[in-house]
């Protein structure tokens, strides 16, 4: 169990991670919009606030998404044991280990890989409601679930 708390802490910090650079791209834009000045080429100035208005609406659907994934992990209770695969499940197989939580890819904890991923990518629908012991069939690879927590 206390695997399942380094995996969701470290989640958290990675989608936290994400925010500072996020928030930081927003105020850099922020900051070059108001520094703006109208030269005597206009539609050059015009262009380039467009650009940057453009990228600051980019930047602000990432920030929308992070927050999102932040209350979905915050809904995760990582001290509780699942007898089947579910949202908040670390389980093992015989290929790979996965925490089944939000989508941020290759994780180490002690020593151990795991890849943190969300409940609707195409490996964690195969997974969820399955126990240990049953086979799973994923492309062109065939694994055993070997454990559940």
């Amino acid at each position: 169990m206390i695997l399942k708390i380094k995996l969701h802490n470290l989640c958290a910090e990675l989608l936290g991670d994400r925010l500072k650079v996020i928030q930081t791209t927003i105020s850099n834009l922020q900051n070059s919009l108001l520094s703006e000045t109208k030269s005597s080429a206009g539609d050059k100035h015009e262009t380039g606030r467009a650009m940057l208005q453009l990228e600051r609406e980019k930047t602000g659907q990432q920030l929308a998404e992070i927050q999102n994934l932040q209350k979905l992990l915050g809904k995760i209770d990582p001290t509780l044991v699942h007898e089947k695969a579910a949202i908040g499940s670390v389980v093992y197989t015989t290929d790979k280990n996965y925490y089944i939580s939000i989508s941020v890819g290759e994780i180490v904890v002690d020593d151990q890989k795991f890849y943190a991923i969300s409940g609707v990518t195409p490996i964690a629908k195969l997974l969820i409601g399955k126990s240990k012991g049953d086979k799973i069939q994923f492309r062109s690879t065939t694994f055993v679930i070997t454990d559940i927590y």
